[in-house]
């Protein structure tokens, strides 16, 4: 009887070890859900405007490659107010982000909010446009030089080397409109086209085409207009449509609204960027970054130019 008691408490004993081992081993691993919070980051971006169809596709390519790789994204719109745009950066400071991507409302402006984010440890990318103060992992953009390079060389096409040019400017100091302008003049240079009065119409299709009428107003001889944005082209067209006068016009960003535009022979050209693109590999080079990786301090997006 006693070697029975025995053998049970020893056996007991063994059984015991075994349990003990399973439960330890068990609490070591992590579960699924611990995994997918561990590796879960989250992201701020912070947009120019939403009132834009380009930032409207560049949010949204953003967005599907977010939700594709499991990051959360928060987008805060600036409606093209600096002010506007610090307050939202500070808000994402709180937020305790990873990481913050800013599409800057003026790449002078934004430097104080880049800063506030390095102050914070929290890195950030630019997108579309630069920002000329701070530090930042990666900016991601079209070569708008370039592409403004390609608006200037068929606009010499369209008009055999000579004639007069408007070109309606973007938001002063927002580095997409710096470039594209110096590309487009430094094409045109090569000829006898000569931009007989530059304007801001801010990016916006209403103010684009005020801007517009007032021109027509007040310059008689015009052949044609280069838009730093899609835009603010299309108000121009509408201005050229009511004036009743022959007047080339090209944009640059090749939205929805351009490309029907071009198609339907009211707007010449228009220079294709990739929101979309954009707003994907930002947060791609984001993820990369944040999981160590080396990433490229400018990463350039293919454009081309959108002619009937």
């Amino acid at each position: 009887m006693k070697k029975i008691l025995s053998l049970l408490v020893v056996t007991l004993m063994v059984l015991s070890l075994f349990v003990g081992c399973s439960t330890n081993q068990k609490s070591a691993t992590p579960t699924p859900a611990e995994t997918s919070k561990e590796k879960t980051k989250t992201i701020g971006l912070v947009i120019s405007t939403l009132n834009n169809p380009f930032f409207v596709d560049l949010e949204a390519g953003a967005k599907a490659k977010a939700d594709e790789l499991g990051a959360t994204l928060v987008t805060l719109d600036s409606q093209d107010d600096p002010a506007k745009e610090m307050s939202n950066v500070e808000d994402l400071i709180n937020q305790k982000v990873d990481l913050i991507m800013i599409n800057p409302t003026d790449s002078d402006a934004v430097g104080n909010a880049v800063k506030a984010a390095n102050t914070a440890k929290i890195p950030v990318i630019t997108l579309d446009r630069s920002a000329s103060n701070g530090e930042v992992v990666s900016h991601i953009a079209s070569d708008n030089v370039a592409g403004g390079k390609l608006a200037g060389e068929y606009m010499i096409e369209l008009l055999g080397g000579k004639g007069n040019v408007v070109e309606l400017e973007g938001t002063p100091g927002a580095s997409a409109a710096r470039d594209r302008g110096t590309g487009f003049n430094e094409a045109i240079a090569k000829s006898n086209i000569k931009v007989v009065t530059k304007q801001t119409a801010n990016f916006d299709r209403a103010e684009g085409l005020t801007v517009m009428e007032n021109i027509l107003q007040s310059q008689p001889e015009i052949d044609a207009v280069f838009a730093h944005n899609d835009e603010m082209a299309l108000g121009a067209v509408e201005a050229v449509k009511s004036s009743k006068r022959n007047i080339i016009v090209i944009g640059f960003d090749a939205t929805e609204d351009a490309k029907a535009a071009v198609n339907s022979g009211d707007m010449a050209a228009t220079v294709e960027q990739l929101p979309k693109e954009i707003g994907s590999i930002g947060v791609e080079t984001a993820l990369k970054s944040l999981s160590g990786e080396q990433v490229e301090k400018t990463i350039p997006v293919k454009l081309q130019l959108v002619k009937k």
